[in-house]
């Protein structure tokens, strides 16, 4: 683990970079699921670490970089599965069999280079029949216009989701809107804007928060 990521762990509470983490808390609970395609840094901006480290959730990540694996071989805290491959190859199926995890999954983290590449993938996860309860997509809006953005929400409205929180930006950037979030249609929760969700519900604790 670099000295970096030490000192970024002991300053934060939340790891993932817009509140990913929390909101799959809030839909989950502890014990959830996930698969993370683009994983990067198992700590800094990483969408899972804190569900896996503090709640004991299970799932696999993907990551094609491997200038990251010195990092997670370093961090034992983490324990799942990370598969260092391209997407397109892995056969998704056996892969979350092998695990012992269900079809039916808690959070998909969709975050590859380019939105093109991450709109196929998510195409490529329907094909297998892979369901989520909460799907994050980064769809980089603030600098390739709304082409993917369009896309990914029309496939996914199409095909069982809705819109839970539009118009994600990073950080405090509020111009540097970069993704959206969806749920499964039977799940519970009315759609909010991303400002809204964070100086509602982002400042606080992870709780089971649904509504």
């Amino acid at each position: 683990m670099s000295l970096f990521s030490f000192f970024f762990r002991q300053k934060n509470n939340f790891y993932s970079q817009s509140g990913q983490d929390q909101f799959a808390y809030n839909l989950t609970g502890k014990n959830g699921t996930y698969l993370e395609i683009g994983a990067a840094d198992p700590i800094i901006n990483n969408n899972t670490y804190i569900l896996e480290v503090l709640h004991n959730w299970r799932g696999v990540s993907v990551e094609l970089d491997k200038s990251h694996m010195s990092s997670w071989k370093k961090f034992s805290e983490r324990n799942n599965r990370i598969i260092w491959d391209d997407a397109f190859k892995i056969n998704f199926e056996e892969i979350l069999y092998a695990e012992g995890i269900k079809k039916k999954i808690n959070y998909l983290s969709c975050d590859i280079e380019t939105p093109e590449e991450n709109f196929k993938i998510l195409k490529k996860l329907h094909r297998f029949n892979l369901k989520f309860d909460f799907i994050s997509f980064e769809h980089d809006r603030y600098k390739l216009g709304d082409q993917f953005e369009k896309q990914t929400k029309n496939f996914l409205l199409d095909n069982g989701y809705k819109i839970a929180v539009n118009d994600v930006y990073s950080r405090g950037k509020k111009k540097k809107i970069y993704e959206t979030w969806f749920v499964d249609c039977e799940i519970d929760f009315k759609k909010i804007e991303y400002k809204d969700w964070k100086n509602k519900i982002y400042t606080k604790s992870f709780e089971k928060i649904n509504k």
